[in-house]
């Protein structure tokens, strides 16, 4: 898979990836008032942590398919998804102040500061009545793993990365037309630099702790979930 990937730099400029990926992102201090203070984790008397009984990351690549099979896995196994795009453009869509910020690293290509995916995807979760948690597209990076695992105190059952390649992903990118300020040829190519970048760290981390499990992104959407179905259902993972 990765030898595919290596392919990103026929998209993207060499000269501009130590650039960006050395650019800071917006620092602590800066997103301070909004991380501050967490929610209460604790309901009825138990604690946030054993209230939770699965939790599910989903890897790959943009474009590589992972929220359509989120859709399917939610509608099959009852999980609850929780998409960190999607909650990140939620932020940007109120209008405040730190959905600006927010927005303004997403068109740079760079990754929003993890305490501020972590905070956004914590309230959704401590505020749902369901175990069994569908995290997608987070852990973008190491650094927001090991954030994560601090923050939220657990660690994924399993893995699920979406192997896609490049040429794929920029063409079902470019075609989706969902209106998003991503979505255009200049911030996909940064996106898919980062996401070769950073991504590769995480993926191998999962992979040597035997909670990883690839799955091939081509085809159609049925035959791709038939290679995601047996993942859950050896887990027993059931509604």
């Amino acid at each position: 898979m990765w030898r595919r990937v290596s392919s990103l730099t026929q998209f993207v400029s060499p000269t501009k990836s130590s650039s960006i990926l050395n650019q800071p992102a917006y620092t602590l201090k800066i997103w301070e008032s909004f991380t501050t203070q967490f929610p209460n984790l604790e309901k009825g008397g138990i604690s946030f942590k054993d209230r939770i009984s699965f939790i599910t990351f989903v890897l790959g690549g943009p474009g590589s398919g992972k929220g359509t099979q989120c859709e399917k896995i939610v509608e099959t196994f009852g999980f609850k998804h929780l998409s960190a795009g999607d909650l990140l453009r939620r932020e940007i869509a109120s209008k405040s102040e730190y959905g600006s910020m927010i927005l303004n690293t997403i068109k740079d290509g760079r990754i929003v500061p993890s305490e501020v995916t972590i905070k956004l995807i914590q309230k959704e979760m401590e505020s749902s009545d369901n175990k069994k948690f569908l995290i997608d597209g987070f852990p973008r990076c190491e650094e927001n793993r090991i954030a994560f695992e601090q923050i939220i105190g657990a660690e994924p059952n399993i893995v699920l990365f979406f192997d896609c390649p490049v040429e794929e992903m920029v063409k079902r990118l470019l075609n989706r037309n969902q209106g998003r300020v991503d979505d255009n040829m200049d911030t996909i190519k940064k996106r898919l630099e980062v996401f070769e970048e950073l991504n590769l760290p995480v993926v191998n981390y999962y992979a040597e702790k035997g909670k990883l499990h690839k799955i091939c992104a081509l085809g159609t959407e049925d035959e791709i979930f038939e290679q995601v179905w047996p993942v859950f259902a050896a887990c027993k993972v059931i509604q």
